[in-house]
Order: structure tokens, then C-alpha cells, then sequence
């Protein structure tokens, strides 16, 4: 199978990708599904942690910064009443992250930190980095953008934390996380190593239907980075309950990436990657495949966690967000499975997934609640 996926970057340049690049990750799919695969205990009810993450860049398109600003603002007016419509077994709006590109307009910040003053959600960091400049970058030039942006999102409380030392989420942008893409949007063959030792408490990038996409689909585990070769992250240590996770390894949070039917398709099959799109709208089917395949942490399969992502920023993508798709899925999702006995649905940000997974891990799984800022703190977000 062989098509072509056109995807024109901010830079002007075309990047061509075969396929739904089928073979860095098709096989070891395959191989998951011949593996059996954990049962939850009946005896017990199921979490579901549903989690947003966004590569919010409101300058898509290209646009100016008028324009920019009025989606920002858009979302600051729409999102709170959408999400209050929508509530968790803890009493809990829909919980969206913004994964902001320091490489943009600051101005636009403290629209989004009033977001989350609201209630709303977490702001974390999505990096471009060197597709944009003359030359690769290096170790030293990615760690120097990324301590750079620390102190500028610290001085609206983001990533800040009470013991001193700062902590982040992190998307790469193009997906090319660990030189995976090549130099012209990475160049760092060690970025798995800066972004730890930076302060990075887990990495949110993938799935990805392109040649970065790991070939450990469907789990959550710990990438050893290789200083010497890129897309270290390609294969890993699991987490698993009651396990001590690798002092070197940086956490890798994944969607759900698996085939799945769809009567709407020529041949009823559909890549699914766990996206928010306007030409792949949230669906019942779609969140009955979520829940049955959602993630999970070794040891314990009544957690299960759901990460979708977007590119919420434009309008394009508004409908999927806050609009009527996004009510109907979440409707439907919290009457089937949030029925507070057999089902327990929980909206998360992508630090608060982390600290679910870090709780159970530890084999803390008695009171979600609690586990929500296990690790990472809320940020003391300020304008």
C-alpha cells in the first residue's frame, strides 16, 4: 500500500510521506494482537483518563497577528462554555493542554494562562526548532531554546514548581522528535538527554502516521536515548506496576495508533491515530474503539488511558474542540462510560495523565483523585 501525504510546512518546503507509514509500525501492531492482552478485574470498576494535548499554533495558515489573536481569543470566550457542559466522576470540566511553540508571539500567552487559571487546563511546551534556521542545530543550541523558553513561560508561573526546579511536557514539532525527521527539523541526535536533564517529565508526540512514529505502538514506556543515532525512542522499557523505571529514561505518553472499521471508507477500514480532525470528527464508534484499546499501564489494566491530540488553533478545527461534534462525542462518551459504577471517566492535562501513570506505577491506584498532582504540581499560573 502506497500513498502520498502532502504536507506543506510554514517554511514553504513539502515533506512527502509514503503511505500511512505502514512499515514502522504496521508489524509490530500485528504482533500486539496475536500477544494476549491483560483483562481488568470485573470486581473492580474501569478509570478512563481521557486526555487533549494541542499543538496550538494560531499563526497556521500563514496568518497575521490580528488574525491570530482573534482565534485566541475565540477560544478563550468559547472553550470555558463547552467545557462546562461536561463534567467527570470528579466534578471536572473537559480538561485541554496547550502545547504553545515559544517560537511565537508571547502576547498571546496570557490569553491562554487565563484558561487555565479557569480551570480549563495546562499550558506546556511543542518545539520546532532548526527548520527554520541556516543551520542544524546542535546539543547546545536546542538546550539554550529550550532553558530560554523555561524562563520566559516562568514568568507567567508556567512549568514552575514549588522545589525550584522547572518541569515540562514536550511535543516536537514535525513529530521529529530525536532527529527522527532528519536535520532540517531536528538535528539533535541527544535530545532525549537535554530534554531530561531540562526538566521534561515525559514526551507527548506521538502516534504519528510518518517515519517518526515509533515501532512500540499502543504503550507507555521509558526511551533510552543513544547519543550517537537518532530516533532513540524507537523502542523501550514499558511501564509497569510496582517496576523502578530506568534513572536515563525519559517517559514517552502515546495515543492509540490501530486499524479499525469504518462503514464511510471504500474498504469499511480506517488508520486510527487519535486525532481531532475536521476530516476525522470525534464518533460513538470511534470512542468505543478508544476505550477498548486505550492504554494502560503493565500490571494494572482498570486504568485506562485515552491521549488524543490536535491542531486546535485554527477554525478548521473548532467543531472537533468545542463545537457540535465535540459535544455530541462527549455526550455520548459520558453517559456510556461514566456511569459511576462499572465505568469512572476522569478529564486529565497531559501533566496529570503523567502523574496517574507515575502513580500506578508505584502501585498507588486506590484514589485517582489524589494522584492527580502525584508528581509534577500545578503550575501557579500568573498575568
Amino acid at each position: 500500500m502506497r500513498i502520498s501525504i502532502y504536507n506543506k510546512e510554514k517554511s514553504g518546503k513539502i515533506m512527502v510521506f509514503n503511505g500511512k507509514a505502514l512499515r514502522y509500525w504496521l508489524p509490530y501492531y500485528l504482533w500486539q494482537k496475536l500477544l494476549p492482552s491483560e483483562k481488568p478485574d470485573p470486581n473492580k470498576p474501569i478509570h478512563i483518563f481521557l486526555c487533549i494535548v494541542d499543538h496550538f499554533e494560531p499563526f497556521n495558515g500563514p496568518v497575521d497577528y490580528k488574525t491570530a489573536l482573534k482565534r485566541v481569543k475565540t477560544w478563550l470566550k468559547e472553550y470555558p462554555k463547552f467545557a462546562d457542559r461536561h463534567r467527570d466522576a470528579d466534578g471536572k470540566p473537559i480538561q485541554h493542554t496547550w502545547f504553545y511553540p515559544p517560537h511565537l508571539d508571547h502576547r498571546l500567552l496570557p490569553y491562554l494562562v487565563e484558561l487555565c487559571q479557569g480551570g480549563y487546563g495546562d499550558i506546556e511546551m511543542h518545539l520546532h526548532h532548526n527548520h527554520m534556521e541556516p543551520f542544524p542545530d546542535t546539543s547546545e543550541t536546542l538546550r539554550a531554546k529550550i532553558l530560554r523558553c523555561i524562563d520566559d513561560y516562568g514568568k507567567y508561573g508556567i512549568f514552575v514548581q514549588p522545589g525550584g526546579q522547572p518541569r515540562f511536557g514536550f511535543i516536537h514539532g514535525d513529530w521529529s522528535l530525536d532527529n527522527s525527521g532528519g536535520w532540517e527539523l531536528c538535528g539533535v541526535n541527544d535530545e532525549l538527554t537535554v530534554l531530561r536533564e531540562c526538566g521534561c517529565y515525559a514526551d507527548f508526540t506521538f502516534p504519528c502516521l510518518n517515519k517518526c512514529q515509533p515501532a512500540m505502538p499502543n504503550y507507555i514506556y521509558y526511551a533510552i536515548d543513544d547519543p550517537l543515532r537518532p530516533k532513540s525512542y524507537n523502542k523501550g522499557i514499558r511501564v509497569e506496576i510496582g517496576k523502578t523505571p530506568p534513572v536515563d529514561g525519559l517517559m514517552l505518553i502515546q495515543g492509540i495508533l490501530g486499524v479499525r472499521y469504518d462503514p464511510t471508507k471504500r474498504y469499511r477500514v480506517a488508520i486510527e491515530y487519535s486525532d481531532l480532525d475536521m476530516n476525522n470528527p470525534p464518533s460513538p464508534e470511534r470512542i468505543d474503539y478508544w476505550v477498548k484499546n486505550a492504554l494502560i499501564v503493565r500490571g494494572e489494566p482498570n486504568w485506562k488511558f485515552i491521549k488524543l491530540h490536535t491542531h486546535g488553533a485554527p477554525e478548521t478545527r473548532w467543531a472537533e474542540n468545542f463545537g457540535e461534534y465535540a459535544h455530541k462525542a462527549f455526550e455520548y462518551m459520558e453517559k456510556k462510560y461514566g456511569d459511576q459504577r462499572r465505568y469512572l471517566l476522569h478529564y486529565v492535562t497531559a501533566r496529570e495523565m503523567y502523574n496517574l501513570v507515575k502513580s500506578a506505577e508505584c502501585g498507588k491506584c486506590s484514589d485517582p483523585l489524589t494522584m492527580r498532582d502525584y508528581k509534577v504540581k500545578p503550575y501557579p499560573y500568573s498575568v
